[in-house]
């Protein structure tokens, strides 16, 4: 990576702190970087990293602060900007909030943390389970002889502590899967695809491996068992504990994992998606003066399965006033601060049907009929449903004091970015 500096600035571009890892630059060359950064605002070129002579500034914005990595040489800004973002989380998870407040309050803290995250321009430790281990935000009491950091940081596990134990010994895994859908005026989908996520909650003593099956259309092809109902897994990503050599073999997931939160992996399936709940709208306008929105709503799963909290969010002309509703389940009311009707249906059960209509005042001048043009957008979640049709076959867990542990596997589909455009 190679980042000869790290700077946090204010909005004005003052420096609240700086760090030299490197110190082979001039640590004066951070003014150029606010007069460039504004005159590309001005001449709307906005990039993430700025030249000014052999110096690279790639920053990022983060409330009212810039975090800034300034360096010399060819760095890999991929990993430059994953380590900003990481040091924002690390902030985030110390401070509650991070802004220009909480930096001045907590200085010491932070020039801690800079001193740990990194070393000599390379990333190190930047798992803040790890660094509250031993930076604390209580104050340092002067002791005799040095201060061992905790064996972690140079374990080969650097994200799991030793000497772990809990009374009783389990695992909650939740695999979340986000539906994206786009649907236009006519009905057909014109984006459809599904982001999933595996969580963790581990609550296991000791150092236990874990290893786990998923019905994935690879491993399923290498083993033989093509026609078993498996899913084709793409942009997979993992969390650092998982072997990446034993899966790229045989695509076996084996990790020694976190204690407590974290997530394990996320996924893309990029595959056309029966939409879940189906929205038809009709608008009627009467003489300018009024006009009457109908909307069914149709899940379009099976009756085994129920969506929870289910909110359907339908554009109304931004001049309508007087509403008046009537729904056959749920509630409805107006959101005038963001023109919408917002229908509300607290168990939605598969294969129903269900109705609402509004009737609104309009004024007699005439509204923008681009207004009426908005998609309707719907949020939902349906618990014990994947749509893609993941499934966990097995989490084994092995460690050497050999105690038996329980997994729990939980599925959960939730709307993403869903959207049905109207006519």
């Amino acid at each position: 990576m190679s980042a000869s500096a790290f700077f946090i600035l204010d909005l004005k571009g003052k420096v609240l702190i700086c760090r030299n890892y490197m110190g082979n630059m001039d640590m004066n060359e951070i003014d150029h970087f606010m007069p460039f950064l504004i005159k590309r605002e001005e001449e709307a070129e906005m990039t993430p990293l700025i030249t000014h002579g052999s110096s690279h500034f790639l920053w990022i914005k983060h409330n009212n602060l810039y975090l800034v990595v300034m360096t010399k040489k060819n760095a890999n800004a991929a990993l430059v900007y994953s380590f900003l973002y990481r040091i924002v989380q690390v902030f985030q998870e110390y401070f509650k909030e991070l802004e220009e407040e909480s930096i001045r309050d907590n200085f010491v803290t932070v020039y801690e943390l800079m001193d740990e995250v990194m070393d000599f321009g390379f990333p190190q430790t930047t798992d803040s389970k790890i660094l509250q281990e031993y930076i604390t935000q209580q104050g340092h009491k002067l002791e005799i002889g040095a201060v061992r950091p905790p064996a972690t940081v140079t374990n080969a596990v650097s994200w799991r502590s030793e000497g772990i134990k809990y009374r009783k010994n389990e695992v909650f895994m939740d695999v979340v899967e986000s539906v994206n859908l786009l649907v236009n005026a006519t009905g057909s989908v014109l984006r459809s695809e599904i982001l999933g996520c595996i969580k963790l909650k581990v609550i296991l003593s000791g150092m236990p491996e874990l290893r786990l099956g998923l019905n994935d259309k690879v491993l399923f092809e290498i083993t033989g068992r093509e026609k078993s109902k498996s899913v084709e897994l793409e942009d997979v990503k993992f969390h650092q504990c998982v072997r990446l050599s034993r899966f790229q073999n045989d695509r076996t997931i084996s990790f020694i994992p976190p204690d407590g939160e974290s997530e394990l992996m996320s996924y893309r399936l990029n595959t056309m998606v029966k939409p879940l709940i189906w929205i038809e709208s009709v608008i009627e306008k009467f003489s300018h003066s009024r006009v009457e929105i109908k909307v069914k709503a149709r899940s379009q799963f099976k009756s085994r399965s129920t969506a929870n909290n289910v909110s359907i969010l339908v554009p109304v002309p931004s001049d309508a006033d007087s509403p008046k509703f009537k729904t056959s389940t749920g509630s409805a009311k107006w959101v005038p601060e963001k023109n919408v009707v917002q229908w509300n249906i607290k168990s939605f059960p598969g294969g129903k049907e269900y109705l609402m209509r509004a009737h609104f005042g309009l004024p007699s001048v005439e509204a923008d009929e681009l207004d009426a043009k908005r998609p309707i957008t719907v949020n939902f979640e349906i618990p014990y449903f994947t749509v893609s049709g993941i499934q966990v076959r097995y989490l084994k867990i092995i460690e050497k004091s050999g105690y038996q542990a329980l997994p729990w596997v939980r599925y959960i589909t939730q709307s993403g970015d869903y959207q049905l455009r109207t006519n």
